[in-house]
Parts: structure tokens; C-alpha cells; sequence
């Protein structure tokens, strides 16, 4: 992109354009991580069997995939559209 072919107030909504856009593409890769974390715990859950480790991971990956997915759709909501 050349900058001095745009004038400077473009240039500044053309970044904060796309930066907007980052944090919209980073909360849904973050949102689809919580699920994908959520998903893979409740089927931990599922196959159960009665080791410490395996609690261990379910406790992790369940609350890893809250952490994601809260965080996820929290950055997605509060990010303005600037159009």
C-alpha cells in the first residue's frame, strides 16, 4: 500500500479499518478454539474411566475452553464497525 497516495485522514480509517478487522478474525479464531475445547472435554466426560489424569485433562480442557470461548465472543461484541 503506498501512503502518500492516500491523504491522511483515509489513511488513518483504512488502519483503523483493518485493525478492526484483526480483532474481529482473532475473537472468532478464539470463539471456534473455546468450542473445539468445550467439545473435546464433553467427550473426555463421555469416555470417563476412573484415572486422575484423565480428570486432570477434563478440568483443563473445560476450562480452557471457557476462557476462549467467553474471551472469543467478548472481543467480537466489543469491537466497533467503522465503515
Amino acid at each position: 500500500m503506498e501512503e502518500y497516495l492516500i491523504g491522511d485522514s483515509a489513511n488513518t480509517l483504512l488502519r483503523n479499518f483493518c485493525i478492526m478487522n484483526i480483532k474481529r478474525i482473532f475473537g472468532a479464531i478464539l470463539t471456534i478454539l473455546g468450542i473445539v475445547g468445550l467439545i473435546y472435554g464433553a467427550i473426555l466426560f463421555v469416555n470417563h474411566t476412573s484415572g486422575a489424569r484423565d480428570v486432570r485433562a477434563l478440568i483443563i480442557y473445560g476450562l480452557l475452553g471457557l476462557v476462549f470461548l467467553f474471551s472469543g465472543i467478548s472481543l467480537v461484541r466489543t469491537t466497533k464497525d467503522e465503515a
